[in-house]
């Protein structure tokens, strides 16, 4: 055979309870570093070691690293550190660092562009070159990734394991944020993602399992996109109620007065139902606290009153509390209480 050449006020007292109290597991997903003979310098930092699967689809056993989904999808890019083989010639034998170029170094046939492509098209690309500059007529290539920078999504927010885990492919929503644990029970309905590159605001999804159960389904989550799950609103309702504390506002995030009563068990005996009182802070920082006919609204007499995010509910326990309320203290009061995520129905 012929051969040619070689070559990533009070009112935050609640937001403060929960952060303290709620345990949160950090996956952190750490790299294994080593030294590998090729035609480059040395191995980037992010880069992780012997997944050892083959161009064929053939699997190297490897104890260092689990070899992640979608595998075979992984497109090359720099840094990338590959084995190559080529049956009969042991002249391409060895390890080749993919450049910053994009491009493999490989003896006899000099460059080849393989950024962007995954290991079975480089291995075909290798043998076409093989074949057109008449070195091998129909050459047997075994490509092999050694060391890999794989693409990540961030997940932060309210999910269970909040972290970077790896995708190399596009995922729907729902599966990704599988990846981190799912939702926490206080997670709110807005889940923002920011694309890699992109200048524009976030895209905000609004997901509520009542409402829209398939929002998250119809949102594809690219490699390298950052996810955040927003935490959601929470009500008090303390004083005479059977289940004092803080109730997280599910699904459509909207919680009456009504409701939240209904979600603390409603009201003890020696509650004074005739006047109750709705505490609030203004966007200026300013409170009011606003008394409510509880008697009438339960009648129908009186219309049900909308909450807010923070909001503290309080029922006096009789007549002549309430004419001593101290709402500074009811406020300061929330950081012991307890939280509560309901679904109202």
């Amino acid at each position: 055979m012929p051969m040619a050449r070689k070559s990533t006020f009070a009112w935050a007292i609640a937001a403060a309870l929960l952060s303290g109290s709620a345990a949160v597991c950090v996956a952190q997903q750490q790299s294994q570093n080593s030294s590998q003979p090729g035609n480059t310098g040395a191995m980037p930092p992010a880069m992780v070691r012997n997944p050892q699967v083959t161009a064929a689809g053939n699997v190297r056993n490897s104890s260092l690293a689990a070899i992640p989904d979608d595998f075979e999808f992984l497109k090359l890019a720099p840094g990338f550190l590959v084995s190559l083989d080529v049956l009969d010639d042991s002249d391409f034998q060895g390890s080749y660092r993919v450049d910053q170029d994009g491009d493999l170094s490989l003896p006899v046939i000099g460059n080849v562009h393989v950024a962007g492509e995954t290991v079975s098209d480089a291995r075909t690309q290798i043998r076409k070159k093989l074949q057109s500059e008449q070195i091998l007529n129909n050459p047997e290539v075994n490509l092999t990734v050694q060391e890999y920078a794989a693409p990540e999504v961030t997940i932060s927010g309210e999910v269970s394991a909040p972290g970077k885990y790896t995708l190399i492919v596009p995922h729907r929503l729902t599966s990704v944020l599988a990846l981190a644990g799912g939702l926490t029970m206080i997670a709110g309905n807005d889940i923002q993602i920011t694309h890699t590159g992109a200048e524009e605001t976030p895209t905000s999804i609004h997901y509520s399992k009542a409402t829209h159960p398939g929002a998250a389904d119809d949102v594809m989550v690219q490699p390298g996109d950052t996810i955040y799950v927003k935490r959601a609103g929470i009500v008090y309702v303390l004083g005479a109620v059977t289940r004092p504390g803080g109730y997280v506002m599910q699904e459509d995030g909207k919680v009456t007065v009504l409701e939240a009563l209904s979600m603390a068990n409603g009201t003890t005996m020696p509650a004074s139902i005739g006047k109750i009182f709705l505490l609030r802070r203004n966007a200026d920082g300013t409170g009011v606290t606003i008394a409510l006919p509880l008697g009438k609204m339960q009648r129908g007499n009186d219309a049900d009153v909308a909450m807010q995010p923070t909001d503290v509910l309080y029922v006096p326990m009789s007549k002549v509390k309430a004419t001593l309320l101290n709402a500074q203290a009811i406020i300061a009061s929330t950081a012991s209480a307890s939280i509560f995520a309901t679904a109202v129905y």
